[in-house]
C-alpha cells in the first residue's frame, strides 16, 4: 500500500467511534470481524463489504475513526490524515477493538489495511484481510508478525497508489513469522476498486472474484 498523504508513514487517526451490528443469522456468528474504513472514510464499499459479511453469517465491527465524516478527493483526505498523525490512529484502532474478545478476523481497505495489521500484531486474531494496502512491519514499529496468523492481501495491479516493494516486504514479514499469506492482483487501475461508490474505480466482475476468496478465506479461520 502506499498510504495517501505527504508522509507515506502517517495516516488519519480519530477518536475510534466504532458501531457494531449483529449476524442477520440466528445463533453464534462463524467469526468476528474488525472492518478498517480507507483514507476516505466509511464510504459505500465499506458499508457493502460489511453486509456481505454479515449475509454469511459473521459479526462486523465498522470502526469509523471519522467521527462520519468522508472523504469524495484523495487529496483533502490526505491533507486531513497528515493534521492527525500515524501514532494517534494506531492507539485509536487498537482501542476500538478493546471489547472484542480474542480471536477475531482484522480486515481493511487501503490504509485500513495498515491499520488491521496493527491491531494483528497487538492482539490475538484469527486472520487478516487487507484490500488495497500492506505495510512492512517496519513501518508500524513492529518486529514481528504474529506466528501462525493467515493473511490474504487483494489489489488492482494497475493501481498508482500500489507500492509493490512494500507488498513484498509485508510478505516476507509474514512468511517470516511462520505464517501463510495469499496475495491476488486483479487487473484494472482502481485503487478502492469494490467500492462502487466510485464508478472511476470500481470493477464489479473483480469485486465479485473478491468476494468468492474473501468470504472462502474468512470462513476458513
Amino acid at each position: 500500500m502506499q498510504p495517501v498523504g505527504a508522509v507515506h508513514a502517517r495516516i488519519v487517526a480519530g477518536v475510534g467511534d466504532r458501531t457494531v451490528s449483529p449476524s442477520p443469522r440466528e445463533g453464534r456468528p462463524m467469526a468476528s470481524i474488525a472492518l478498517f474504513h480507507s483514507v476516505l472514510g466509511v464510504r459505500p464499499g465499506v458499508l457493502d463489504a460489511a453486509e456481505r459479511l454479515r449475509a454469511a453469517g459473521h459479526e462486523v465491527l465498522v470502526v469509523d475513526q471519522y467521527g462520519g465524516r468522508v472523504f469524495d478527493d484523495y487529496e483533502e483526505a490526505g491533507a486531513y490524515v497528515d493534521r492527525v498523525g500515524f501514532p494517534a490512529l494506531m492507539q485509536a484502532a487498537v482501542d476500538a477493538v478493546a471489547d472484542l474478545p480474542d480471536g477475531f478476523v482484522v480486515a481493511g481497505f487501503s490504509n485500513g489495511a495498515g491499520m488491521a495489521e496493527y491491531v494483528a500484531t497487538q492482539r490475538s486474531c484469527r486472520g487478516a484481510l487487507l484490500v488495497a494496502g500492506a505495510l512492512p512491519l517496519a513501518v508500524l514499529g513492529v518486529d514481528a508478525w504474529p506466528a501462525g496468523v493467515p493473511v490474504q492481501v487483494h489489489h488492482s495491479e494497475g493501481d498508482p497508489k500500489h507500492a509493490p516493494e512494500w507488498l513484498d516486504a509485508f510478505a516476507a514479514d509474514v512468511r517470516r513469522a511462520p505464517a501463510p499469506v495469499e496475495v491476488f492482483g486483479y487487473p484494472g487501475e482502481g485503487h478502492l476498486f469494490t467500492d462502487p461508490s466510485l464508478p472511476a474505480e470500481y470493477d464489479g466482475q473483480a469485486t465479485e472474484l473478491f468476494w468468492s476468496r474473501a468470504l472462502a478465506f474468512v470462513g476458513r479461520t
